[in-house]
């Protein structure tokens, strides 16, 4: 009985050549990358932002069967400050108030600390903390990761290519990258804010370029000249590789590692810019974020004049939240840092 010949085309051999390399490099990078603890610690604290970003959707109705009696409910139905229809309503970050709670001329009467129904209590609004704190999760991780992602785009690209180059492409965006490094971000970002309406995706496209085109290209122009002397490399232009070859399918390839590191660190500059403009009160464009809630509680005069440690609630979880996630962000780079550059690594 003759046995049937299995044949495999080139292309799908190479693809499945290619899957396999990509799939040992990402366990090789991993088990190295697991070696440090700062950035599993890191890892754990954005695991636990997304999964508090995921269960927002499901927080009112774990609210309503956890903390809510059925006196409760059927008072809040009929209560005279405005009856409701669902419970959703009562935890909604930007009009939701809870009904139970008497309404008072100078609004310290809707203030509750961390209660039962309230785990962090309720703003001069009568809203949710936690509510307002796991919605706007979603907000920062998106202004957060875009940023980041437009500023390696454009670090990347210019910097392979001032590498490759040379000349008078070098030197033009090398002064390019000086003017913006030495440019004052946040003046900048607070100028810019009051001329024109900010909202979460204008941000993340302007820090992005304002970033993009600042140090990380400086840096990855500096890795891009290491590679650009590859033996590689030049093997690649005497096969008849032409210059966007060379560059696309060699020189940015072997920058993505550190590429992906600084994209970390962006997150957490991206992060902390939106806070500050929201403190000012100049993304009014916004839904709600970290920055609007900590602004919230600065403008009905809750944090100063000897007050911020009586509504501690107000201003404490957004502030924690955004430290955490910054710092987070700050560790896995770290972490990955140690994948990045051997002489770094532990033996």
């Amino acid at each position: 009985m003759q046995r049937a010949r299995v044949t495999f085309e080139p292309t799908q051999a190479l693809w499945r050549v290619r899957l396999q390399l990509l799939w040992r490099g990402l366990k090789s990078t991993w088990a190295m990358f697991a070696e440090s603890k700062i950035g599993l610690t890191g890892l754990g604290i954005i695991i636990f932002f997304i999964l508090l970003w995921m269960l927002w959707p499901i927080y009112p109705w774990l609210m309503e069967r956890l903390a809510w009696t059925p006196e409760e409910l059927e008072a809040a139905r009929n209560a005279p400050y405005g009856a409701i229809s669902s419970i959703y309503q009562v935890y909604d970050p930007v009009t939701g108030y809870d009904p139970l709670i008497p309404l008072e001329e100078n609004r310290e009467g809707n203030i509750l600390p961390p209660s039962r129904r309230h785990p962090l209590g309720t703003d001069q609004y009568g809203r949710d903390i936690l509510a307002q704190l796991m919605a706007s999760t979603g907000s920062e991780f998106t202004l957060g990761v875009l940023a980041a992602l437009i500023t390696v785009f454009i670090g990347t690209c210019i910097g392979a290519i001032t590498a490759y180059y040379g000349g008078f492409v070098d030197t033009f965006f090398m002064r390019l990258a000086d003017v913006f490094i030495l440019f004052p971000l946040v003046s900048f970002l607070i100028v810019l804010g009051s001329m024109m309406e900010l909202t979460l995706l204008k941000l993340a496209l302007i820090l992005g370029i304002l970033f993009g085109f600042g140090q990380i290209t400086i840096i990855l122009k500096s890795q891009a000249l290491a590679i650009k002397v590859k033996p590689y490399i030049e093997a690649a232009k005497v096969a008849g590789g032409g210059h966007f070859h060379v560059i696309f399918r060699h020189i940015i390839p072997n920058m993505l590692p550190l590429s992906f590191l600084y994209m970390m660190f962006n997150v957490t500059s991206a992060i902390f810019s939106e806070a500050a403009l929201s403190f000012f009160g100049l993304l009014p464009g916004a839904r709600t974020t970290w920055g609007i809630m900590i602004d919230s509680a600065h403008s009905g005069g809750y944090i100063l004049g000897g007050r911020s440690f009586e509504y501690w609630w107000l201003w404490v979880p957004p502030g924690v939240a955004i430290t955490l996630l910054c710092s987070a962000f700050y560790l896995v780079g770290r972490g990955l840092d140690e994948v990045v550059n051997p002489r770094l690594r532990k033996r």
